[in-house]
């Protein structure tokens, strides 16, 4: 690349580049240092005497991106110094000057950034074949058909591409539609802004700048609006001489480019952002110095014009009334022949589109305080105010959520007048349109900023709704009236901006003859203040302001533009409001929401967490560090608090033991998948003590009528019962509501050798049912049974009969329970034909060929039913007796 520019751009043509840039930059010299004298007078006049008009009801914010940044994500950016696409990470400070790094990482440990882009001049392509035709028209003689790929192949459908006639173009590509828009709506956002780079503030040097461009244009013979009137100062004058100096180095290089079309057209781009950048650094220092000398004589100048200024007025008014006499009668018969009868198609043209965008602004608003309400209603505290306003506090500059808008303008068309007018596009209108709409924007915002802050100094949480919605309608009523105001004086500039050059150019052949006299009219002392040239101009501004004045006020009467008549003026409607507009920003999350315990964290010395608090971000699409990356997605948004999964596994585990059919619900990541943690034992279910059924240790339900058997074939498992069983009998025993129930040991005992003796009458009873049910049975299998069943039993201690809550099926035995158990009468056999009287949920009969007989190792324990009125205090264990546990 080094050498395609160092071989064509020799030593010769790079003399010629600042030969061009030198008389150009001269000429401009001149002309702005007489411009600048002019400028100042009107400024001191405007101070002394005052202006009129309207006054604005809204609240203009000083500084509106004070600690923010715009934007910043990753995106797949094609190098052409390796022909290669990376994904490189991107931000947009508050300046909409772009620069991008490698990694995120790079930015937030505050390396340089490997380039930036400043986007004045540029447009936004979201297709390939708008950029080839683009490319086609800057190199004569090349052309690549549509569809073809002479530079690149975009790695995705969706490409993004930032296109310049001089500069060097940036090629992207996401992965989604979505991305595109969001992306595109980002990229056009810093076209507006940094196209905007003329400060109005400046009364002074932006005026005489803005003159001394157009009267140089004028000279050259360009009367029209000019689309590269954007940028800083020395952008513009760049852009000044490459409009004569480009076809001079096309005509120089152009036959000297070898190679195929690809590569020719690609040499060439690289020569011509090569050109560009040494053309903006002589501008720039030949600006400055020609800035530098006129601030310096701007004491003296000052002094002699506030000295003098009676005599200044009368003596241009007298020079004015001359030209008046020579130029109006010319100027009235163009007027009323090439301008009256396109006065008012050319203004619906520009209010149809303009008067949408404008209310857009104002739903795009409306909508966000009525979910602010909404939400209100259902969280009705400060700090939820003070969330839905932390977002809402910038939302003129989210190029997201303001592109519905800027998209309505957009649509502007002066078909039919552009060549007659000499008007070379639309975008000149469409984007001073889309700034006046930020504008109002912020300045509604934060009007209602200010209100509602006003307002809720000394209210609780109570009618939070109510106050919100008186605050909308205040602000609401201003902006109507700002915006009719507004897009009135939109309205005249651009008709002026239209007209005014097409009737100079008819004009100035035969006026400019006449001009010269005219100067010697001018006293020598006030000729730097006084020109004729200027007043020529004024003089042609006023013979057709009548006539736009008048069709501006027409419309206004037609309900469908939304326009307030110029009779209906609001002045001091809101006395008090304007003491507002002198207080500082308001940090909404540091004040009622959470940023200010953040913030005591942050403090704590987390210097990123800091820096992340200090610069917030308009637009929320980075990707936080730790959720799961998804795969072909460059650009991600920032989860809400409420999608970002909490792995306090323990406690959620802990609070689901309360109930045995309690549902545990896993925690799940962004991505769908559950976090890989470690979880404890879950702990037995609880029995309730209104539960007629009894629970059993892995959460299933015995059934009634069901009898519950637990093996005790394996020696550690008996050792752990009865371990289990001795604690909980010692925990029950050490707890206060049940001391009462062990003050008589001798029934205790008594009690349980009852229980034992009816638990051992049951099984035997069940045993001989099962083996009359076992009838059909082969022989060896009941011989089998018979002969087990007849094996004399070992005493049971109390351990087995009454096992632990933790590995037994049934509850502890009360007194209540035992005594029940002494009346229970003994159950009849059951007939082999005879159904059981069962609900539909016991136990099913089990196979013919299994044997149904209780093993010698096995115990079977009839279900206790509770009554419904006994407490949970009254389900509790009883200690093993001395007897029982001799065994």
């Amino acid at each position: 690349m080094g050498d395609v520019i160092s071989s064509h751009l020799d030593e010769g043509k790079r003399e010629i580049i600042t030969a061009r840039t030198g008389e150009v930059i001269g000429e401009f010299g001149r002309l702005y240092e007489q411009q600048y004298a002019v400028a100042l007078f009107n400024k001191v006049r405007f101070d002394i005497e005052g202006g009129g008009g309207p006054q604005p009801q809204l609240l203009h914010r000083k500084v509106p991106l004070e600690n923010r940044s715009i934007f910043s994500g990753a995106i797949f950016q094609f190098l052409e110094e390796n022909k290669k696409w990376r994904n490189r990470f991107f931000f947009v400070p508050d300046t909409y000057n772009i620069n991008y790094y490698d990694n995120k990482t790079s930015h937030e440990r505050g390396l340089q950034p490997k380039g930036t882009i400043n986007c004045a001049g540029y447009k936004v392509l979201s297709s390939m074949d708008q950029y080839w035709e683009l490319l086609n028209n800057s190199l004569p003689g090349v052309k690549a058909k549509v569809g073809q790929s002479p530079i690149l192949k975009c790695a995705t459908q969706f490409p993004v591409i930032l296109w310049h006639p001089y500069a060097r173009h940036y090629y992207f590509c996401v992965a989604t539609l979505k991305e595109q828009q969001k992306w595109f709506a980002v990229f056009q956002d810093c076209v507006r802004h940094t196209n905007d780079g003329l400060s109005e503030e400046d009364k002074v040097q932006t005026p005489a700048f803005t003159d001394a461009v157009r009267l140089y244009r004028q000279a050259h013979g360009h009367y029209g609006t000019w689309e590269m009137m954007c940028g800083t100062p020395p952008q513009i004058l760049a852009n000044l001489v490459m409009e004569t100096l480009l076809p001079e180095i096309r005509e120089l290089i152009t036959p000297r480019l070898k190679g195929k079309m690809q590569e020719r057209q690609r040499n060439w781009m690289l020569i011509c952002d090569a050109v560009y950048s040494l053309v903006v650094r002589q501008a720039q220092a030949q600006y400055e110095a020609v800035v530098e000398s006129c601030e310096a004589g701007r004491p003296p100048l000052e002094a002699s014009i506030r000295t003098d200024m009676d005599q200044i007025i009368t003596s241009k008014e007298h020079v004015t009334n001359k030209i008046k006499a020579a130029v109006l009668p010319k100027a009235e018969k163009l007027l009323k022949v090439s301008i009256q009868p396109y006065i008012s198609s050319i203004l619906e043209a520009l209010m149809d589109p303009t008067s949408r965008g404008f209310t857009e602004v104002r739903d795009v608003f409306f909508r966000e305080l009525v979910d602010m309400s909404k939400n209100t209603v259902n969280d009705g505290d400060k700090d939820k105010v003070g969330e839905h306003m932390e977002k809402i506090s910038m939302l003129a500059f989210h190029p997201v959520k303001m592109q519905s808008c800027y998209e309505k303008v957009e649509v502007l068309s002066l078909d039919g007048l552009q060549q007659r007018f000499d008007v070379s596009s639309p975008s000149v209108f469409v984007q001073r349109a889309q700034i006046l709409m930020r504008e109002q924007m912020d300045n509604a915002v934060y009007t209602f900023e200010q209100i509602l802050h006003q307002s809720l100094e000394g209210q609780g949480s109570e009618g939070l709704c109510n106050t919100i919605q008186r605050c909308q309608d205040r602000v609401l009523k201003k902006f109507d009236y700002d915006s009719s105001t507004v897009r009135k004086r939109f309205f005249r500039e651009a008709l002026l901006q239209i007209f005014i050059p097409y009737m100079l150019k008819q004009l100035t052949p035969s006026v400019a003859s006449e001009l010269p006299r005219f100067q010697e009219l001018i006293f020598e002392d006030f000729s730097r203040f006084i020109l004729v040239e200027n007043i020529f101009e004024e003089v042609v501004l006023l013979s057709v302001m009548k006539d736009i004045m008048m069709a501006v006020k027409e419309a206004a009467v037609q309900r469908r533009h939304n326009l307030y008549r110029d009779s209906i003026v609001m002045t001091n409607s809101d006395p008090n409001l304007h003491l507002l507009g002198d207080s500082s920003t308001i940090d909404w999350a540091e004040e009622y929401g959470s940023g200010q315990a953040q913030g005591e964290k942050a403090a704590d010395g987390d210097e990123t967490a800091q820096r992340r608090r200090r610069l917030k971000q308009v637009v929320s699409m980075i990707q936080v560090d730790g959720t799961p990356v998804q795969v072909n997605e460059s650009c991600l948004e920032v989860p809400s608090v409420g999608g970002i999964p909490e792995e306090e596994v323990e406690d959620q585990a802990a609070s689901a033991q309360s109930s045995p059919d309690s549902v545990h619900q896993e925690p799940v990541n962004a991505n769908g998948t559950s976090p890989k943690v470690k979880r404890k034992a879950p702990l037995p279910p609880v029995q309730p003590a209104n539960n007629s059924t009894p629970a059993l240790s892995n959460g299933a339900v015995l059934k009634e009528g069901e009898p519950a058997v637990v093996s005790s074939s394996a020696p550690e498992v008996q050792a752990k019962i009865l371990e289990d069983v001795h604690q909980e009998a010692e925990s029950v025993k050490k707890s206060p509501a049940t001391e009462s129930s062990w003050q008589d040991p001798e029934s205790a005992a008594s009690a349980i050798q009852s229980a034992i003796q009816q638990l051992e009458d049951a099984v035997q009873q069940e045993d001989s049912e099962s083996l009359a049910e076992a009838s059909e049975v082969p022989p060896e299998t009941v011989a089998q049974v018979s002969t087990s069943s007849q094996v004399p039993r070992e005493p049971r201690t109390q351990e087995e009969t009454n096992p632990s809550s933790s590995e037994d099926v049934s509850s502890p035995l009360t007194r209540q329970e035992v005594a029940q158990a002494q009346e229970m009468p003994t159950p009849k056999p059951r007939s082999m034909g005879t159904e059981p009287q069962e609900s539909a949920d016991a136990a099913p009969t089990p196979p013919a060929d299994t044997p149904t007989a209780l093993d010698m190792d096995q115990v079977s324990v009839p279900a206790s039913v509770p009554k419904e009125s006994e407490s949970a205090s009254d389900v509790q264990s009883l200690p093993p007796s001395q007897d029982d546990c001799s065994s």
